[in-house]
């Protein structure tokens, strides 16, 4: 990956020049929690203005890293780095503690992230995940492989989620999925027979076998599980 990390470097540099302030991976790859062929490299690039010219200027390299398998960084300015913390604090948590400055200045350093929206936003991501896996869990039906697909893919999202909520709850969350994962379950609890076999669908174990009923069936008890983290964040919220 160094290659591929130089190249794109070089890309945006001649790209945007002067006005490129930093490029940083963040994520699993960021926090030694990479899967190969699962996780993602994410990464954030600061500009320190930012046009609809600077976005397609950089329609090429973009592209070119996408056609990688990578997904399409995100672009902030520096001052909206700033400002931003506090209104998506689920994220910028995960981002201060696992990222790493591939060019330029860190940016995420001293971040000020107030959590006056934590709650309301992890309800929200709850809720909106929850939609999401019902929806996805349709074309996903069709057969064993499509369902431990899904639930494999969606529990990055769910562990950042549990991340955010050990921190509402006053804890220091681990900095791995599995740590992390295994904190929340243990403190609002949930079914932990339901996540150990969700990391080994995300780590391709080949011993666990797994037919079409068997899948249905985790994938049930999975909903359930998300509907009662929902109900713990909700009662807070009342409380």
């Amino acid at each position: 990956m160094q290659n591929q990390f130089s190249a794109f470097i070089d890309d945006l540099k001649a790209t945007h020049g002067s006005n490129l302030a930093s490029v940083v991976l963040y994520g699993s790859a960021a926090a030694g929690d990479y899967i190969p062929q699962k996780s993602d490299y994410n990464i954030l690039i600061a500009l320190h203005e930012i046009t609809p010219k600077d976005l397609r200027n950089a329609h090429a390299c973009i592209r070119e890293w996408h056609k990688l398998g990578h997904p399409v960084p995100v672009y902030f300015t520096v001052s909206e780095l700033k400002n931003a913390a506090d209104v998506f604090p689920v994220e910028f948590h995960q981002m201060e503690v696992a990222h790493k400055v591939l060019y330029g200045t860190d940016v995420l350093a001293g971040l000020e992230i107030r959590d006056d929206f934590l709650r309301h936003q992890i309800e929200y991501e709850l809720r909106s995940k929850l939609l999401l896996l019902r929806r996805q869990y349709i074309p996903a039906s069709a057969s064993p492989e499509g369902l431990k697909r899904l639930m494999g893919e969606s529990l990055t999202s769910f562990s950042a989620l549990f991340r955010a909520i050990l921190l509402m709850l006053g804890e220091s969350p681990p900095n791995k999925k599995r740590g992390i994962v295994d904190r929340a379950v243990a403190r609002l609890g949930l079914d932990a027979e339901v996540f150990e076999l969700l990391f080994r669908i995300r780590e391709n174990d080949r011993k666990l076998e797994m037919d079409e009923r068997a899948a249905d069936d985790l994938f049930g008890r999975y909903l359930l599980q998300v509907e009662k983290t929902i109900n713990s964040i909700d009662s807070i919220g009342k409380s």
